[in-house]
């Protein structure tokens, strides 16, 4: 069997590397039209710069954002620790940060490649279809990334017929594939001895700069001394109801009557018992501070002060061991994919983990999960549940 594998290899390369019939010259328009754009500024060493540049801003995406999935959707086996308390904060306005610095260069990066993009014949054999094929993906795939990135920042899910956390994630996986194949074949090129001209160099300080601009314009919607300068950023920290921005209001959860009703009562079972406790039941329990950021997906975080009972001290009305438990943290909202979220492990024990009733010494606003709210360390934003109205405690799954 191994000594007839040659030839049949062979054969195999022969019949892939085969000549296609030429398509008909009338096809030949638009970008296929003869004498495609050209720049003395495109150069193959050009477009290898670019793309390594490209493929290290879409791995640190690639790394922090598969840190924000598994915060936000856990596997069984895999158990995240709640401190560095800010960990998702840094990760996620990292992900969004280095997700917009991306633009131009994917930009210039298309731009130096368009006129091969469009050679003629587009397809010259089986193999050379297969290699066209290979990098329309990830051009497909990396424009998918980077346009469902902005929209999100900007909140702008209409034009995604799609749940964007579950397409992004999928999509990574083939944007980053694909890349990594690209830029280990291309990479040769980056040894090329062919000095780049005054105009490659400008060009290249160019788009490094654009990502800069970018990068600080709107950057401030996590670190806030950058703020003042970052007019881009859809969020800025410090402003919304007690100087925190407000994704999701009370009136568009549907929540405002249940959260202000007087006979709100936050129901705890587990273990065969259930408690009920009103708001001034869990403003008698020992109340405790706690300064942690609201961290959001979007990429804009803020810090608060809050206080309220410690979750594990609460569930302790139970009476019950909570080790090898979790907690499910039930909103007053009728639905919506972040409705619930589990609390388990290292954040079910933390000390900073609250069910916060104040934020800066005030009573909770409205916005902000009047009248209780969960509040734990390195957690995305979305699993801080506002309006909470039960917890159901049971055993680790």
């Amino acid at each position: 069997m191994v000594r007839n594998a040659g030839p049949r290899v062979n054969r195999l390369l022969t019949w892939l590397n085969q000549p296609l019939p030429p398509p008909p010259e009338r096809l030949r328009r638009g970008p296929l039209r003869t004498g495609p754009p050209t720049s003395p500024l495109r150069s193959t060493r050009l477009t290898a710069q670019l793309g390594l540049a490209l493929g290290l801003t879409f791995a640190v995406c690639f790394l922090t954002g598969l840190f924000s999935h598994f915060l936000q959707h856990p596997p069984g086996w895999l158990s995240w620790p709640s401190r560095p308390a800010g960990l998702y904060r840094v990760t996620q306005g990292l992900h969004v940060a280095t997700g917009l610095a991306t633009v131009p260069l994917l930009g210039a990066k298309l731009w130096s490649v368009y006129p091969r993009l469009f050679e003629w014949p587009p397809l010259r054999s089986i193999a050379h279809a297969a290699e066209r094929a290979a990098i329309a993906a990830l051009v497909a795939a990396a424009l998918f990334q980077v346009v469902s990135g902005v929209l999100n920042v900007a909140r702008l899910y209409t034009p995604m017929p799609f749940f964007f956390t579950t397409g992004h994630y999928w999509v990574a996986w083939l944007a980053i594939g694909a890349m990594l194949v690209h830029v280990g074949v291309k990479l040769p090129l980056l040894r090329s001895t062919t000095p780049d001209s005054p105009g490659r160099r400008q060009f290249l300080a160019t788009i490094g700069a654009a990502a800069g601009v970018i990068t600080i314009a709107t950057i401030g919607q996590t670190v806030r001394p950058l703020a003042a300068v970052s007019v881009l950023a859809p969020r800025r920290p410090g402003t919304g109801p007690q100087g925190l921005p407000v994704n999701r209001t009370a009136a568009a959860a549907g929540v405002r009557d249940a959260a202000l009703d007087p006979a709100y009562r936050l129901t705890v079972t587990g273990f065969g018992r259930t408690v009920e406790l009103s708001r001034a039941d869990l403003e008698a329990l020992p109340q405790h501070t706690a300064v942690l950021p609201i961290a959001c997906v979007e990429g804009w975080s803020s810090t608060g002060v809050w206080s309220g009972p410690r979750l594990r001290d609460l569930l302790a009305h139970l009476g019950a061991d909570l080790t090898g438990c979790e907690a499910e943290v039930e909103s007053l909202q009728a639905g919506g994919r972040y409705r619930t979220s589990i609390v388990a492990g290292a954040h079910l024990h933390d000390d900073l983990t609250l069910l916060a009733l104040r934020l800066g010494g005030e009573p909770l606003a409205l916005d902000h999960g009047f009248p209780a709210r969960l509040i734990a360390p390195n957690r995305p934003g979305v699993q801080q549940t506002k309006w909470v109205a039960r917890i159901d405690v049971r055993r680790a799954r």
